[in-house]
């Protein structure tokens, strides 16, 4: 999670000998702000966490609180396991608990009652988890197909899981009644698949029916390596490549500036194409309009048959 931030327990405050009054005057002073019920932390480290980080704050809060039985799962498991998540609310920390009824949510807990085994719970630093696997089936029944798909390849790219024993796991629930939507996703997932806008895309590739390309593909010419691709369709001859702006900011190498970047970008592509292949690019904002993105790489199918595009 980074800076590590010590939660601040009702509990603890009050067998010191400070009062309820005190801890409500710290909080109304902006001194502390509650994260949960009985949960404080100082307002000041609270500020530098993003969204993943708060989250991973408030499950740490929740868990402390709830039964020994119930283990950190679905959004909030992957957020602990340190996977990445798309287009996903993180206001509510989730638990579960084997049982057949008692789940309840609310505005910041959703406890599920489900079932699952003792082997589809391990331990994160200290909290009682889902697996890497059970997160993913999880996610894989309750989110839309391009978030899950998000977090399946995140989670396939970042550990050591596999598509097996994710399937393991939806198969422990064949009657669900989102199991025939979890086994599409996982059928799509890729551990080749490297960034968000990457997941996004194959995403993107199902839904304009486009063939597949390979992941992240060596490249090579008569002097070697070309470059490293984000997508490939080989009978095509053609390259497609996510630009995402990181690449282009707070990754560019110590003592190199954006442009010398975007100059050896331009430099890599030029080699490609000499080498006969057709190159397509999109951005992120460019996934929010996919028959823009079908229509680039369309094209470039088009001017690698020699057909002129228009």
């Amino acid at each position: 999670m980074g800076e590590q931030i010590r939660i601040i327990r009702r509990p603890e405050q009050l067998s010191t000998g400070r009062t309820d009054s005190e801890i409500r005057q710290a909080c109304a002073s902006g001194n502390w702000s509650r994260i949960h019920r009985g949960a404080y932390v100082p307002s000041d480290h609270l500020s530098r966490l993003d969204a993943y980080g708060l989250h991973r704050l408030r499950v740490e809060a929740v868990a402390g609180t709830a039964s020994a039985h119930a283990a950190v799962s679905h959004i909030s498991a992957a957020v602990v396991h340190g996977f990445e998540l798309w287009n996903t609310p993180l206001e509510v920390v989730h638990l579960s608990r084997d049982r057949r009824g008692g789940g309840r949510k609310s505005a910041r807990r959703h406890v599920h009652s489900v079932s699952f085994t003792d082997d589809e719970v391990t331990h994160v630093d200290g909290l009682r988890v889902t697996t890497p696997a059970r997160t993913v089936a999880d996610l894989a029944r309750t989110l839309p197909f391009e978030p899950a798909l998000v977090v399946g390849n995140s989670a396939l790219h970042r550990s050591a899981l596999t598509k097996d024993a994710v399937a393991a796991s939806l198969a422990l629930s064949p009657n669900h009644p989102r199991h025939r939507h979890a086994l599409h996703a996982l059928t799509a997932m890729d551990s080749r698949i490297e960034s968000v806008g990457e997941s996004r895309s194959l995403a993107l590739f199902l839904q304009e029916h486009l063939p597949l390309p390979e992941p992240q593909v060596e490249i090579h010419d008569a002097r070697g390596l070309a470059g490293r691709v984000d997508f490939l369709w080989r009978e095509q001859r053609t390259i497609g490549e996510f630009d995402g702006r990181i690449k282009y900011g707070r990754l560019v190498p110590a003592g190199r500036s954006a442009e010398d970047v975007l100059w050896d970008e331009k430099l890599r592509e030029d080699r490609l194409r000499d080498a006969g292949w057709e190159v397509a690019r999109w951005t992120w904002a460019d996934l929010s309009t996919p028959s823009l993105v079908a229509g680039r790489i369309l094209a470039a199918f088009a001017r690698s048959r020699g057909a002129v595009s228009y």
